[in-house]
């Protein structure tokens, strides 16, 4: 089951469309689902996550707590959809592109790929580009 929750005035558009691209995106890593929460916040909110319980005094765009165990899937993430509109300029992306790939980031996270080395930041990056083409 995948839930979504807002805490700042945004909507997906398409909650069951994501609903199913992310279901295959973990059948495809040969996981299964349990329940996933997505929390749509705004900066303060997931700031003052970052600083209580990962005391990194910083602004992110996704925070994300992996209760899995083994092959199962669940968790919460938090994704700031400011840092995101933010990131989406940066980057010189559609905001909707960039709040994709961090909404398959932190699944590909609870699959087990990291992106703290430039090698598996690499092999990241090409697991969401190979997820996000198929998201249609």
């Amino acid at each position: 089951m995948i839930n979504f929750n807002y805490e700042t005035n945004f909507k997906l558009d398409s909650e069951d469309k994501l609903s199913t691209w992310i279901t295959n995106t973990i059948l495809s890593e040969k996981f299964k689902l349990e329940e996933i929460n997505y929390v749509f916040c705004d900066d303060d909110y997931l700031h003052k996550l970052n600083v209580e319980f990962l005391d990194h005094d910083t602004l992110t765009d996704i925070i994300s707590f992996d209760y899995s165990v083994g092959k199962i899937i669940q968790g919460d993430i938090f994704i700031s959809v400011e840092r995101v509109i933010d990131n989406a300029k940066d980057f010189g992306v559609s905001f909707s592109e960039e709040l994709n790939r961090v909404i398959i980031h932190g699944i590909l996270h609870y699959c087990g790929y990291k992106d703290k080395t430039d090698n598996e930041a690499k092999e990241m990056r090409n697991k969401e580009n190979h997820y996000l083409a198929l998201l249609v």
